[in-house]
């Protein structure tokens, strides 16, 4: 049964991440996401089902649109696998409505922060849609699991200290200094890491920040006046504290 689990886990990984790249795509340039039918973007070609197969298709076609010839971007097999190797890090164990609930509360927020993390980086926004679904998620997990106090207070700091920090390096600097997304991102998170986790979020992810920042800078890969999508830091840190625990033990279950 639970080899089952794990190909059928792995197997909806990889149908998940084909809809994951429709929204990468659409989601920042507002497009309804269930219509139109996906379609090349150099010569409009409807893409049929059966080139739209996760990896399969992209293999077949070569990297390359069957109506123009141009080139399929790695990005969409590379989402679609990924995808799978996270669903089958996550996979559960069993039927039962624990494991299943567990399985999709896990692949949910990878999914958001996949998306979320693309979309920063290409786009250098995030997405209101995808933060208040996590938002809801977090709520809804961390009503039922821990006292109200620690995702209330959580939320608030997520949001507050921010959008503090912010309003005050508008205020010395007359430049915006973290996006609404941002701020967003950090209030969904104190939902489910509460006070201590989201204090720990917001300082870890400002320093990988500007480490990463200060590196780029120095080895002249950007200016300094570019500006750095900050969205990726927040979820790297954010990973880690989600999903940390639950994939190292995962991992340890195939070790004899």
């Amino acid at each position: 049964m639970e080899i089952f689990l794990i190909i059928f886990a792995t197997i909806f990984g990889l149908l998940v991440g084909s809809f994951l790249n429709a929204l990468i795509y659409r989601l920042p340039r507002n497009i309804n996401i269930a219509v139109p039918r996906s379609s090349c973007t150099s010569c409009n070609k409807v893409i049929s089902w059966y080139e739209n197969i996760p990896v399969l298709s992209y293999i077949f076609l070569r990297g390359k649109c069957s109506g123009c010839d141009s080139k399929i971007s790695w990005e969409y097999p590379f989402v679609e696998i990924i995808s799978a190797l996270a669903a089958f890090l996550i996979a559960p164990s069993s039927l039962s409505a624990p494991a299943l609930l567990n399985f999709f509360f896990f692949f949910s927020v990878y999914s958001c922060f996949l998306v979320h993390f693309i979309v920063d980086l290409k786009h250098q926004i995030l997405p209101d849609s995808i933060n208040l679904y996590l938002a809801a998620l977090f709520l809804l997990v961390s009503w039922f699991s821990h006292p109200w106090t620690f995702w209330l207070i959580g939320g608030a700091l997520g949001l507050g200290f921010p959008l503090l920090v912010s309003w005050v390096f508008y205020l010395l600097r007359g430049e915006v200094g973290l996006g609404g997304g941002d701020i967003k991102l950090y209030g969904a998170l104190g939902f489910y890491l509460g006070p201590i986790g989201i204090m720990q979020n917001i300082f870890l992810s400002c320093f990988l920040g500007a480490l990463v920042g200060i590196v780029l800078i120095a080895t002249k890969v950007i200016k300094k006046e570019n500006p750095i999508p900050f969205g990726p830091f927040i979820i790297v840190v954010g990973a880690f504290q989600v999903f940390g625990e639950s994939w190292f033990k995962h991992l340890m279950s195939y070790i004899p």
